[in-house]
């Protein structure tokens, strides 16, 4: 029985070092990394520069109560269409899916320099979040084609730079462009450095032909994007406490998700493979890096807000503050990428993901008297936590998958930890109403006078006082929230089986099994 049992589970999970698995020798890998590099600097850098911009946009284009849709509307397009083409990277191979990512990118970026309205700049983001959708998993892909194990660590280290560096240099870029040039630029920018990109993949990326005749799920990927959409939607009007809006998108998000479950049971090549997606090492990654998601979106969130608004300091301080996030992230990456071979990929996952609680720890003693380097460590030691564990996630689940499922496992890390994002956004923020409804001892803060403590406008000292107390309080139950998800994270890990990497190694087959196993 047991024989048997081994032989089944070979059939279901081959071994993924075989040399359908090894990388094509005719690409040149440092070039084609440099596209790489390029095309995730373009996605990297927009979310920062459009923040910059936003203000100058709206007050030309009008329609401020539709301010957060040019960001949601990003979101909820790239993270519905993620899982869409990493599977589609999966039946027509990388560069295909690759270039069509980019050119989708760059034409919703020319028409949003054109944008006349509020709602057709929403539009024209929805295009650029579905290119997002695209270049972010595929571009991981690769990488995850070209090198094996011990090398793809330290490269995964470089591309987490790249999202550090953009971090800095968005704000610094939309700032110069807005005060020099056409605000249109912020989107234009992106042409050279997209058709740069593209040129690297076609000249440098070479892949073996595909000529199967691959069976495309329509009705999966389009119910999957509704269900995500209508989701999405209904965690933004939850936060905006539009109660109806919100159930009627969870009324459309179950009934979509229920027809995606039966559409997905039937089809020949489902767009999603729950038998892919419920294996244990990859169920415990992704529901990891959910949680890593939301608390991603709680520091970059709250932190800020915290730093200027209770301890009293600049908006340059408090950025300065969430930085050491984006400075502690390629630094838990790079050593990941040294030190999962020498220690074992499961210590690194545990060791890597216990930092991000132990960092939430620090947030917790902060006071309205304390100071912005308590939150500055805060920051780093919690970005290094999720610079180790997010890139020893990313290799372990590449690595347990055919090659043919390397895509789709990309894929799913990815929408993992943006759909952590939107979650994070809405659960924290009902968290710090709460705390602000709640407060002990003192009467309700008003949004209002939030805003006016933030740019320095209280009416009065003590009122100012008070109110910082209020945000105290609140804040700190929102780092409490922070911590909490932080150990539940490091749970997640701990749920992932010992796997060997390695070239010529094999992974134990009861590595592999389903979770319910």
């Amino acid at each position: 029985m047991a024989a048997n049992g081994h032989a089944a589970r070979r059939a279901l999970y081959p071994d993924t070092h075989s040399p359908l698995m090894s990388r094509n020798p005719q690409s040149s890998r440092p070039l084609v990394i440099a596209a790489v590099m390029a095309s995730m600097a373009m996605v990297a850098i927009e979310a920062t520069i459009v923040s910059t911009a936003m203000p100058q946009i709206v007050a030309q284009l009008g329609d401020l109560h539709l301010y957060s849709w040019v960001f949601s509307s990003f979101l909820l397009t790239q993270t519905a269409m993620t899982v869409v083409f990493g599977k589609l990277a999966d039946l027509y191979g990388r560069k295909p899916v690759m270039l069509a990512g980019i050119a989708i990118f760059l034409i919703g970026s020319v028409l949003a320099g054109f944008a006349w309205s509020m709602p057709a700049m929403i539009a024209f983001r929805l295009i650029q979040g579905v290119g997002a959708g695209a270049i972010q998993p595929v571009t991981l892909t690769i990488v995850a084609d070209l090198y094996p194990a011990h090398e793809r660590g330290k490269v995964q280290g470089y591309l987490a730079s790249v999202w550090a560096i953009s971090a800095v240099v968005g704000p610094m870029v939309g700032g110069f462009i807005i005060h020099n040039m056409s605000w249109a630029w912020i989107f234009w920018m992106n042409v050279p450095i997209g058709l740069a990109s593209a040129a690297g993949f076609i000249a440098f990326l070479r892949e073996s032909e595909r000529h199967a005749r691959p069976s495309i799920d329509f009705g999966g990927a389009t119910l999957f994007m509704a269900a995500i959409a209508a989701l999405m939607m209904a965690l933004t009007y939850a936060g905006d406490d539009e109660v109806a809006r919100a159930s009627l998108a969870s009324g459309a998000f179950v009934l979509c998700m229920v027809a995606f479950v039966w559409q997905e049971r039937r089809a020949a090549e489902p767009m999603i493979s729950f038998a892919l997606w419920g294996r244990r090492p990859i169920a415990a990654c992704n529901g990891a890096t959910l949680l890593a998601g939301m608390i991603l979106m709680g520091a970059t969130t709250f932190l800020p807000m915290y730093v200027q608004g209770v301890l009293h300091r600049s908006p340059v301080i408090a950025g300065l503050a969430l930085t050491m996030m984006m400075v502690g992230w390629p630094a838990g990456a790079t050593f990941a990428a040294k030190s999962f071979h020498r220690f074992g990929l499961r210590r690194i996952l545990i060791g890597g993901s216990a930092f991000i609680p132990i960092g939430a720890v620090l947030l917790l003693f902060l006071s309205p008297g304390g100071s912005p380097l308590v939150a500055a460590f805060g920051s780093l030691i919690m970005g290094f936590g999720m610079g180790t564990s997010s890139v020893s996630s990313l290799v372990l689940i590449q690595e347990i998958v055919r090659m043919d499922e390397r895509g789709s496992a990309t894929a799913s890390n990815l929408f993992s930890r943006n759909l952590g994002s939107t979650l994070g956004a809405t659960l924290f923020g009902a968290v710090l109403n709460f705390g602000l409804s709640h407060s002990k001892g003192v009467a309700v803060v008003t949004s209002d006078q939030l805003r006016a403590l933030l740019q320095n406008q209280a009416t009065s000292p003590g009122d100012g006082d008070v109110i910082r107390m209020v945000l105290h309080q609140s804040l700190h139950l929102t780092f409490l929230s922070i911590f909490v998800i932080g150990i539940f994270t490091v749970v997640l890990m701990a749920l992932v089986p010992a796997i060997s990497l390695g070239t010529g190694k094999t992974i134990p087959l009861e590595t592999l099994s389903p979770i319910e196993d």
